[in-house]
Order: C-alpha cells, then sequence, then structure tokens
C-alpha cells in the first residue's frame, strides 16, 4: 500500500493557488451575495482549503448600486456605529446608505461573514467592490463568476 497517497496537504503562503474573480452584483440579494462571496474569499470550495491560511481568491464586485433587500428592509433596516462619545450612537437606514455609499451596504455585509480575528481582517483585504461595471484590475484578468453556481 502506497502511504504517500492518502497524506493530509495543509496549504501555506507559498502553496496557495489564489485567482482574481469578478461578480456581478446587478439584481442580487444583498445577504445571499454576501455568503457566497465569504466563501470565495475564505476558499472553502478548493480541495487544498485550510482553516488557518488564506486560501480564499480575489474577489471584485461591480455593479454594487444595483443589489436588492427583500421584504420591507430598505426601510426598516438600520445599521448602528457609535462615535465613541456617550450618547453617540448613530442608526442608518438602508435607503440612506445606499444614496450615500451603495459599496459600504456590500463591505459590510461580507466583513460581517468573515472571521473576527487578523485572517478575518487579511481576507477582507483581497475584496474590492465599485459602482458601476468598471474597475481598475483588468491586467490581473479576473475570471467572471456566476453566483448562482455556487452551492
Amino acid at each position: 500500500m502506497n502511504t504517500l497517497s492518502y497524506k493530509t496537504v495543509s496549504a501555506n503562503k507559498a502553496t496557495v493557488n489564489k485567482e482574481w474573480v469578478l461578480v456581478d452584483a446587478a439584481d442580487q440579494v444583498l445577504g445571499r451575495l454576501a455568503t457566497k462571496v465569504a466563501v470565495l474569499l475564505r476558499g472553502k470550495l478548493k480541495p487544498n482549503y485550510t482553516p488557518h491560511v488564506d486560501c480564499g481568491d480575489n474577489v471584485i464586485i461591480i455593479n454594487a448600486e444595483k443589489i436588492t433587500l427583500t421584504g420591507n428592509k430598505w426601510d426598516q433596516k438600520e445599521y448602528v456605529r457609535h462615535t465613541g462619545y456617550p450618547g453617540g450612537q448613530r442608526f442608518t437606514s438602508a435607503k440612506e446608505m445606499m444614496r450615500k455609499k451603495p459599496t459600504a451596504m456590500v463591505e459590510k455585509a461580507i466583513k460581517g461573514m468573515l472571521p473576527k480575528n487578523r485572517l478575518g481582517s487579511q481576507l477582507f483585504r483581497n475584496l474590492w467592490v465599485y459602482e458601476g461595471d468598471t474597475h481598475p484590475h483588468e491586467a490581473q484578468t479576473p475570471k467572471v463568476i456566476n453566483l448562482n453556481s455556487i452551492k
């Protein structure tokens, strides 16, 4: 019996294979888009996935202003932040957030689905979100991904 055939392979920074992926967010539901992009950033679909290593892809999201929310979330969903001063809790509705900075909604949804540690911060740096259908990453020749094909 060949004992080398069933050794567990653990990826590291030198052996990981990172790709550039392009995702079109037009007419996608925000939460479903965020879960699938978080899986791509984490690298969980790759055969050499290792939990403590950044083995995910670099993800570019275009058309962030064209996402959708289900139900009454445009009016009822609130984003909370704090200024750091007493009584400094501030609320922003989803409609207002979309009007001011639509990329922030997508980034906040995806960041919430990543680990809350140094690895999560490192994974979040592999995400680029843009309004409109243009992006400055043409030199990396990103592969277009259909999110409906990801389970």
